[in-house]
């Protein structure tokens, strides 16, 4: 039977490791990179073969030093936290620094708790303003004159004011996203009623693109493609619920207008707002910036953010304009900001999931999703074929970020160890899982 100070040892590196995985995953990061970083951890600390459980909400270590000792076992509920990239990068970086050997583990832990205890430095009303950037970057993608772009900006900054203020009512998160569609699309309504020279349909497609922005979408299919099924099912229907609240709230606008007789079925083909290659490079680089600078992105990382976004926006236009499908010409941008993001996040040091999950948003289906919406609501049942657009776009996008990160990651030394080792890339955590060079025992001496 080990000796208390030895039991005691042993929890505070299981309780270290629990809170570097549950701000991991509360972030976003997908199953297998918070697994294998909570390994590395208690590896190097000491601890070998710890059984290590991810789900959506729940984290469990347990470890057995031998068949005659007691097992341990510790767990840690993940809550819903608002996207912290900046939390997210230092937590990486605290975790380098441990395996390097640059901090002790009891460092490592007070630096946890004060991560996990502070708040945001940004202000609120900064945070309102990047809400209404990104929706004026949607605005300028689809081609709107200056009162589309006003207009969605007034609408990003509002659904950011609304959606704070229904989670600091703890109200659950679909009937959030039921709400800002419906607002959203009232106050499309509201102008489509006066005789102002606007489509009001871009500004509720750049508000479903605010809605879908952040959802999740890389991790739950990282985890599905990584083996981690129950926690890519939660993910997925966590997503999807989203999703339909979103739907849902569009569509009680759109049925206020026609109740109220106000016509906002301007154009379900929004393809051809697409103006000009130029302008889908300036949308997409600021939408991108915008999301970034929204979900606290270290400032050093948002010029490159922009450069990639607008790369992705560019190639999926040119695709488009090719006669491509739009799932295939979103699939392929992704692959490309996948592909990219990797030697851009070691540059400036940061996890690759903070770039490729602010670089997707402009290609998020909001466009898709609006236009199914339009069309069923004239009954017009081809708009379900929209939907299924609007599914596989998402689906590409997710499967072709994380395939460039495949491609991408192997051409590092350092890495093909790591890809023996685990069913994907790595997005959040150390590239190269180091074990304990001495025990335990005379490292804390």
């Amino acid at each position: 039977m080990g000796s208390v100070s030895e039991t005691t040892d042993i929890q505070r590196t299981l309780d270290l490791a629990l809170r570097v995985g549950e701000m991991l995953l509360a972030n976003g990061a997908g199953a297998a990179d918070v697994t294998a970083t909570m390994s590395s951890i208690a590896q190097f600390l000491g601890l070998r073969n710890v059984l290590v459980d991810v789900t959506f909400t729940t984290l469990t270590l347990s470890y057995e030093a031998g068949v005659d000792e007691p097992l341990v076992t510790m767990r840690r509920q993940v809550t819903y936290r608002e996207s912290d990239y900046a939390d997210l990068t230092d937590v990486d970086h605290l975790v380098g620094e441990l395996l390097n050997e640059e901090i002790t583990r009891e460092e490592a832990a007070a630096r946890i708790l004060q991560l996990s205890s502070s708040g945001h430095p940004t202000p609120r009303w900064a945070v309102t303003m990047s809400w209404a950037v990104t929706a004026t970057g949607v605005a300028i993608l689809l081609g709107g004159g200056w009162v589309v772009m006003l207009l969605a900006a007034v609408s990003g900054a509002a659904l950011e004011m609304l959606q704070r203020r229904l989670a600091q009512l703890r109200l659950p998160f679909f009937y959030s996203q039921v709400a800002g569609g419906f607002m959203a699309t009232t106050l499309a309504v509201g102008v489509a009623a006066t005789d102002v020279p606007m489509d009001p349909s871009l500004v509720v497609t750049a508000s479903i693109v605010m809605l879908l922005a952040g959802l999740g979408f890389i991790g739950a299919f990282q985890d599905a493609l990584t083996g981690f099924y129950v926690t890519a099912n939660a993910r997925i229907l966590e997503v999807l619920i989203a999703t339909v609240g979103i739907i849902v709230g569009v569509s009680g606008g759109l049925g206020l207008g026609r109740w109220l007789g106000v016509d906002v079925l301007v154009d379900p083909d929004l393809s051809a707002s697409l103006s000009y290659l130029p302008g889908v490079i300036i949308g997409s680089a600021l939408t991108a910036a915008g999301f970034a600078f929204s979900a606290y992105s270290p400032a050093r990382i948002l010029a490159p953010i922009a450069v990639i976004g607008g790369l992705g926006g560019g190639i999926s236009f040119a695709l488009i304009e090719a006669q491509f499908h739009p799932a295939a010409a979103a699939g392929t941008a992704a692959f490309a900001i996948g592909l990219v993001s990797y030697s851009v996040a070691g540059r400036s040091r940061v996890p690759p999931l903070v770039i490729v999950v602010s670089s997707i948003v402009p290609l998020l289906p909001g466009l898709s999703i609006y236009t199914s919406l339009t069309l069923l609501a004239a009954e017009n049942f081809t708009g379900i074929g929209a939907m299924i657009t609007a599914i596989g776009v998402a689906v590409l996008l997710s499967s072709g970020v994380l395939l460039g990160e495949y491609v991408a990651q192997p051409l590092q030394r350092e890495a093909r160890r790591l890809e023996r080792r685990l069913s994907g890339p790595r997005l959040v955590g150390p590239i190269r899982i180091r074990h304990a060079r001495r025990s335990r025992r005379s490292r804390e001496s």
